[in-house]
């Protein structure tokens, strides 16, 4: 596609279909009886506050009939306008948790069908908005809410899980890095398509951001080519979820930014919940940390960071 008004219209139709059928999914649910709900309220980013760092989360535990109704409520919250115009659009609104359901074969078969509906459609917003529409990833937020006023991205994009009994569920928190290797070429090729596109990212003016990118791109130049480069992303302390299956002995770590759903054939064998605790980062203790590779911001605002210095 990579036309943007053939991606505006793309993104109208998928939003509306994305609301139908969790609206379904909603519906599904309530139909279903709740065997155990336990999830967990995070204090909500206020706008401004975006980019500030984390060094502590208090939660607050919600059960039963309470957990089901904010579950719900969460899986439906696409637009800042189902929330205080204060919260972010920019953050996620997390809840972690979990959500477990009596449902014999047909109920199962039926709720399994839904949420992959859910999640397609979920998969194609995210392709529609950061591939189809050729729109920069600097520029994809004004673009979005350009065309779509306070739709969250992030709450539109992530996946709804859907597990059949586990026989624990435990809950905790990580931090983590998103690394892309990439090359000199590829990125000279991102950089030139934003220069390109003639548009200004604030404080700046078209022309005062064309030559920021200008120079960015005579750094990239200046690299050899045997330089690696890397785009070293910090992803700010998530809540994650960890299941374990006494049969097969397994552990799975699972991010949990929505509260997971749980398909339980069997009412008497109803998964045990474990508790998520504040976070506090002076209390995080890390097993093992490996020494890290020698890098040098070459493009801070990208993260990208290569083993030479220009």
């Amino acid at each position: 596609m990579n036309n943007p008004y053939d991606a505006v219209a793309a993104l109208h139709h998928g939003v509306s279909q994305l609301e139908a059928e969790l609206n379904q999914l909603q519906q599904q649910l309530l139909s279903l009886h709740l065997l155990a709900g336990r999830v967990f309220s995070l204090p909500a980013v206020m706008k401004g506050k975006e980019h500030d760092a984390i060094t502590t989360i208090e939660v607050q535990q919600h059960l039963g009939n309470e957990a089901l109704q904010l579950g719900l409520e969460h899986y439906c919250r696409l637009f800042m306008q189902h929330q205080s115009e204060q919260i972010s659009t920019k953050a996620a609104v997390r809840l972690p948790g979990a959500l477990c359901f009596a449902a014999d074969g047909a109920q199962s078969a039926l709720l399994h069908q839904q949420v992959a509906r859910v999640n397609s459609l979920k998969a194609r917003l995210e392709q529609i908005i950061t591939v189809e529409s050729g729109v920069e990833s600097e520029e994809r937020f004004d673009f979005v809410h350009t065309h779509l006023r306070g739709l969250i991205t992030l709450n539109a994009y992530r996946a709804i899980t859907l597990l059949d009994a586990p026989d624990s569920v435990r809950f905790g928190w990580a931090n983590k890095h998103i690394v892309k290797n990439l090359t000199r070429k590829e990125v000279l090729e991102k950089l030139e398509r934003s220069l390109k596109s003639a548009r200004a990212v604030a404080p700046w003016t078209r022309e005062q951001w064309a030559e920021k990118v200008l120079e960015e791109i005579e750094a990239i130049r200046s690299l050899p080519e045997t330089a690696r480069l890397k785009i070293k992303r910090p992803v700010k302390v998530q809540p994650i979820a960890r299941t374990w299956n006494i049969q097969q002995q397994k552990q799975t770590q699972l991010a949990c930014p929505s509260p997971l759903l749980v398909l339980c054939a069997d009412k008497n064998q109803v998964p045990a919940l474990g508790e998520l605790l504040n976070y506090d980062a002076q209390q995080v203790k890390h097993r093992y940390k490996p020494q890290a590779e020698k890098l040098f911001a070459i493009i801070p605002r990208l993260h990208l960071y290569s083993d030479r210095l220009m």
